[in-house]
């Protein structure tokens, strides 16, 4: 039987205004592939959907589209788009009451074969993948800075050390 991965302590990032939260979901875009999943915690206003415009908007250049309107799916609870040969799910669970309600928002094949943007994953409870990246957003110490926390599961360990350098150079 071999050892359990090691723990990866939270990192902390500070991001003092919006843009810079936009930049750290354009970078995590250019890292992120299919499969993986992204929790996106935080209160409300705390820049969830400004993380997950700036990635969608990224995997949409980078695929070689132009800029692609995201609404924020409170009420729709996902929004899909299709960019290139990847869709990626832009999950808001926010008024999701227990976790297999998510069930029938297609979230297990959404998992498997794309990427998933999920605001309030804690809503997931066990069915938030151990693998995934957590991003929980906070009030910084300006209106609209914010400081990143961030817990890297085992795939993302890598990719997001380089990720965050980059995001402090």
């Amino acid at each position: 039987m071999s050892a359990p991965p090691p723990t990866c302590a939270p990192v902390r990032l500070a991001l003092p205004d919006l843009d810079a939260t936009r930049v750290f979901g354009r970078i995590i875009a250019g890292v992120a592939r299919p499969g993986d999943v992204i929790g996106l915690a935080g209160v409300l206003g705390a820049g969830k959907t400004t993380f997950a415009r700036a990635f969608v908007n990224a995997r949409a250049a980078s695929g070689g589209a132009g800029p692609v309107e995201v609404p924020s799916p409170t009420f729709t609870l996902v929004q899909p788009y299709d960019i290139g040969a990847t869709t990626v799910y832009h999950f808001d669970l926010y008024r999701v009451d227990a976790p297999e309600d998510a069930l029938e928002l297609g979230i297990e094949d959404a998992f498997a074969t794309g990427i998933s943007l999920v605001e309030w994953p804690d809503r997931l409870g066990p069915l938030m993948p151990g693998d995934a990246l957590l991003v929980t957003l906070l009030q910084g110490a300006r209106e609209d800075a914010r400081e990143a926390e961030i817990e890297a599961g085992p795939g993302w360990r890598e990719r997001i050390g380089g990720a965050l350098e980059r995001i402090r150079a």
